[in-house]
């Protein structure tokens, strides 16, 4: 071997390293990050302008949805559709209950009241919007939402007794977590209320630079809702998830949640 190679190979080892540990950065599903857009409660307007535009950019949601919800009632065959085209539709209850004794809770009514319900309504409820959840896509893999974030009935984790019902479970918590750190049943979450397109890229750009994912947790997108998003400034996040798609994965919750589960 002459001088010449022997450098080229000297070179070529040298460079493995470098291009391992780049690879080795790239977690999620081959890239640097995951991220995970999901809608809460079932709103028109997810159906009138979320979807669209979700899939313009080819992107796939997860939308958790209220069994009890007119939304639902009345409009099954465009949630049957959103399905078709990818979009998982998740458990978010059949009445939406939380706790009233908590804070700021004005809005929770004794019938939804989460203190009021034993450990058995509250299981007997979400397996209720399963079965009406799996009528409406065929599904029998998907997640689950806690409303409110609420993961207790008096003391009393109710997801344990569901775990076998689901994939994960999607909470409120914020936070950048390995793959490894991840804890399924309670899945760490981004609430936006008045967040600009800004201020979401920097937390997909923070969870980036982790190695982690983000859960961004949305209600209205537009309007119809009390915690609500710009339209345009939502779009604007799908433009630069696209613009970024080399390096980023977007996917819904249960894809997202089977994969950490697959590499834990």
């Amino acid at each position: 071997m002459n001088l010449k190679n022997t450098l080229l190979l000297i070179l070529a080892v040298l460079a493995v390293p470098t291009i391992n540990a780049q690879e080795g950065n790239r977690n999620w599903n081959g890239k640097k990050c995951g991220v995970v857009l999901t809608y809460d409660d079932a709103l028109n307007i997810h159906l009138d302008k979320v979807i669209p535009m979700l899939n313009s950019y080819k992107f796939k949601g997860t939308f958790y949805l209220i069994g009890g919800s007119p939304v639902v009632a009345n409009r099954i065959e465009e949630w049957r559709n959103a399905s078709k085209k990818g979009h998982e539709l998740g458990n978010h209850s059949l009445n939406h209950p939380c706790d009233g004794r908590l804070p700021g809770r004005g809005f929770v009514t004794s019938e939804t009241d989460l203190s009021k319900y034993s450990v058995a309504r509250a299981v007997n409820e979400v397996r209720v919007t399963n079965a009406l959840l799996k009528a409406i896509d065929g599904k029998v893999e998907r997640t689950f939402a806690y409303p409110c974030g609420d993961l207790t009935v008096n003391d009393t984790l109710y997801y344990n007794f569901l775990k076998n019902d689901f994939v994960a479970a999607r909470g409120v918590e914020s936070n950048f977590l390995s793959i490894k750190e991840v804890d399924l049943s309670n899945v760490n979450a981004f609430g936006q209320n008045g967040s600009t397109a800004a201020q979401m890229i920097a937390q997909v750009e923070a969870a980036e630079k982790a190695q982690s994912f983000i859960v961004f947790l949305f209600h209205g997108v537009g309007g119809e809702h009390g915690l609500n998003v710009d339209l345009e400034e939502h779009r604007k996040l799908l433009a630069y998830l696209k613009k970024r798609k080399k390096d980023i994965w977007v996917a819904p919750m249960v894809e997202v949640a089977k994969y950490i589960k697959e590499h834990k």
